[in-house]
């Protein structure tokens, strides 16, 4: 990683260096990580897989749905983005804990007698269904975890200063210029470690590709304006 990406924001330096740990830990644990993700994609964890919990699903989605809300508390509403968003988590959850069409599939042709399964290092009790995780899956809620304090942080900020600023450029916007979108994409990338499977493949880096097009998009809204362009120069895109 270049020194540049250090000095640069100096007040960031502490975020930056918490973000390389964070980048670094998947391959200080290469082993539990690579089980985590062949059990995914041969279907090999077919027999420990949570089906047909629709009340989970319900409860999960409307959970995450609930954080296109404060996601959404910006200069316009996108309704196609927000769209696949919705249908992303829906789809989702159907298949984590209704019907795991992927793995049931990839099963019937990978599964044999060395089935690799990750270790449980965590389980509880959620609604009556006894939730496992892998070290990869504990990483992966870390990282959703991260993104929606972000989300939630961004929100309260722009709520307490969207009437007194034209620019929002205080509390968590003066170290990132989207940070909501930066939680977001935290949450999407931890879906994809945790549920590494074909659709999170598919659906993944869609996500992550809008959400960077709509803050680029957002900052050329803003071109011709001077202080934003100020904004610009002192605080980073993301991080």
């Amino acid at each position: 990683m270049p020194y540049s990406f250090f000095k640069r924001h100096p007040k960031n330096l502490i975020f930056r260096i918490m973000l390389l740990i964070l980048a670094i830990i998947p391959f200080l644990f290469f082993k539990e990580f690579y089980k985590h993700i062949y059990a995914h994609f041969t279907g090999s964890i077919i027999s420990i897989v949570i089906v047909h919990q629709w009340h989970i699903v319900v409860i999960n989605i409307i959970i995450f749905l609930s954080f296109l809300i404060p996601l959404s508390y910006r200069k316009k509403f996108d309704w196609k983005n927000y769209g696949l968003v919705a249908a992303f988590f829906v789809s989702l959850f159907i298949e984590m804990y209704g019907v795991p069409l992927t793995i049931f599939f990839l099963s019937k042709s990978f599964v044999g007698s060395n089935v690799v399964l990750p270790t449980s290092f965590f389980s509880f009790e959620f609604l009556g269904v006894t939730i496992a995780m892998s070290l990869a899956m504990i990483y992966a809620t870390v990282l959703m975890i991260i993104g929606m304090v972000l989300i939630l942080i961004g929100w309260v900020t722009l709520y307490k200063n969207i009437e007194k600023e034209e620019i929002v450029t205080s509390g968590i916007y003066s170290f990132s210029r989207h940070p909501q979108y930066l939680g977001f994409l935290f949450i999407v990338i931890g879906w994809l470690i945790g549920w590494p499977t074909l659709l999170m493949i598919i659906f993944a880096p869609i996500l992550v590709y809008k959400y960077i097009q709509v803050s680029i998009t957002e900052e050329k809204e803003m071109s011709g304006n001077k202080k934003y362009q100020e904004y610009i120069k002192n605080v980073p895109f993301f991080i």
